[in-house]
């Protein structure tokens, strides 16, 4: 009788673990994939100055997404934000600030989040930075979004776009 409801409270914490993880996602496009943890908005503030309370502060290297950092795969030699880039999947971090994003890829795959940044950041590949960009409808979900001429990223009303070339 232990045995069963120790099974079942187990079970039970296993079943609601999974289910507080943000589902991975992916969005395909002709050239490029990207592979990301989606997590919602929740009314959180999103992105704002350090100590604001804000869920990502400005100024910080972050996963953009939830969970294992997000990777990016690009499906032959391109240009990345005017940069070349060859063919290969990259952990892809962004750092955010009040007017534009710095995006980074790294080829140190299977990071979980940017906790270990410090410690990769010899693996950056290439750093491009692009505007932000402010959308007139809110996204509660985190979204990327693969075009054949760019990678667009939204959640709430702020986001950005990359330039893709192949």
């Amino acid at each position: 009788m232990k045995t069963t409801f120790l099974s079942l409270f187990l079970t039970l914490i296993a079943f609601t673990w999974a289910s507080a993880q943000s589902p991975r996602i992916t969005a395909d496009g002709k050239n490029v994939s990207i592979s990301y943890g989606q997590p919602s908005k929740k009314g959180r503030v999103l992105f704002g100055k350090a100590g604001s309370g804000s869920l990502e502060p400005y100024g910080k290297v972050w996963r953009i997404g939830a969970n294992e950092a997000t990777e990016i795969t690009f499906k032959k030699d391109g240009m990345f934000g005017g940069k070349a880039v060859k063919a290969g999947t990259y952990t892809l971090f962004a750092l955010p600030t009040e007017k534009d994003w710095t995006i980074i890829l790294n080829s140190e795959l299977k990071q979980w989040g940017a906790y270990k940044y410090e410690e990769i950041k010899a693996k950056d590949v290439l750093k491009v930075t692009v505007p932000n960009k402010t959308y007139p409808q809110s996204e509660e979900k985190l979204t990327f979004t693969v075009k054949d001429t760019s990678l667009d990223f939204q959640w709430d009303k702020v986001g950005f776009s990359v330039p893709l070339k192949f």
